[in-house]
């Protein structure tokens, strides 16, 4: 009894194993940029505006890198951002934006974004964009191949300086 009972078990973690391993991961990547002057303002910090700047610049790399940038450009205007500072970049420093896809729904997908110098956590939050028929038009359902991309397709190669 006592060796079934223990193979069960190893059968059990094997079986929670491969549950584990199928596992998808959303959409990521982690681009690196510095700050330029005209992202600071007069205290010589980084002006708030500059977080969804870098935000923005990271969507475009994964949307590059999943084959979608051609069909989003244009069509995906913000209708949601939100923001917690929480320390200061200032002029020349080096970051990385790492953003992901949160949430995919009929007609948008949620983005959220961190962006570290040195490991410590500058700012982070959160985009909402809208998929519209073509520029200026109407909402349109986001495509499943582009929902299983978004959801699906996990982290995608960094855009670094080195």
């Amino acid at each position: 009894m006592v060796e079934e009972h223990a193979g069960a078990s190893r059968f059990g973690a094997a079986r929670r194993d491969r549950r584990r391993a199928a596992v998808v991961t959303a959409a990521s990547v982690v681009v690196q940029r510095r700050i330029e002057w005209p992202d600071t303002d007069a205290s010589g910090h980084y002006h708030y505006s500059t977080a969804f700047r870098l935000a923005e610049a990271a969507e475009a790399v994964l949307h590059d890198r999943l084959g979608i940038i051609r069909e989003t450009f244009g069509r995906t205007p913000r209708v949601r951002v939100s923001a917690d500072f929480r320390s200061v970049l200032r002029f020349h420093d080096v970051v990385d934006v790492e953003l992901r896809v949160a949430a995919v729904g009929r007609t948008s997908v949620t983005y959220a974004f961190a962006v570290r110098r040195d490991d410590v956590v500058a700012v982070e939050g959160e985009v909402a964009t809208v998929l519209l028929e073509r520029p200026e038009g109407a909402t349109a359902p986001v495509p499943d191949v582009w929902r299983r991309l978004l959801l699906e397709a996990g982290p995608q190669r960094p855009e670094t300086f080195a």
